[in-house]
């Protein structure tokens, strides 16, 4: 009988936007230390730590909610659905970053990189830097699906393996 079983969208809703809102504020504090330039492996880890900690908190409050009972196709279901929810709102940042609050973010961020790109490349002439770029402006569209199908398997695993650790059926399930 499931007829009590608290419904995943709730969760996915109120974790995924916290975690959104969580993004935003970390973007915003690189933004105002001008630090939203970059892209290092200490954002990406700071990034993946706050969905890390939505998923988990999510299947916690979760199956607590279900009388202490988790399937891993719940964790799985709260951690896509999380990190769609979290994608979601990054790229609405992203949308009122590169549009509203700084319109020549892509200008700037590709002169960031012509500079870092020359440094490793010193043989690069800057006819193939023009090639890449305009190689790159005409696929600039994917980063929308791409930022959603990665924060997407991002969180079937990190909700995989919440569910793991934290699984417990019901009796005769």
């Amino acid at each position: 009988m499931e007829d009590n079983q608290p419904k995943t969208g709730k969760f996915i809703w109120t974790y995924g936007s916290l975690l959104g809102l969580a993004g935003i504020a970390f973007a915003v504090i690189l933004f105002s230390m001008e630090m939203h330039y970059e892209q290092g492996w200490d954002v990406r880890i700071i990034g993946t730590l706050l969905m890390v900690g939505a998923v988990v908190l999510a299947t916690q409050q979760y199956k607590k909610a279900n009388a202490g009972y988790l399937k891993i196709s719940d964790a799985l279901k709260l951690g896509a659905g999380i990190g769609l929810v979290g994608a979601l709102f990054s790229l609405i940042w992203y949308a009122l970053l590169t549009n509203f609050i700084e319109p020549d973010f892509m200008d700037k961020a590709m002169e960031i990189a012509k500079v870092k790109t020359f440094e490793e490349n010193p043989k690069l002439t800057e006819e193939q830097w023009q090639q890449g770029v305009e190689m790159q402006k005409s696929f600039a569209w994917l980063t929308y699906p791409i930022v959603i199908i990665i924060n997407i398997v991002i969180g079937l695993v990190i909700g995989l393996i919440t569910g793991l650790i934290m699984k417990k059926q019901k009796p005769g399930y």
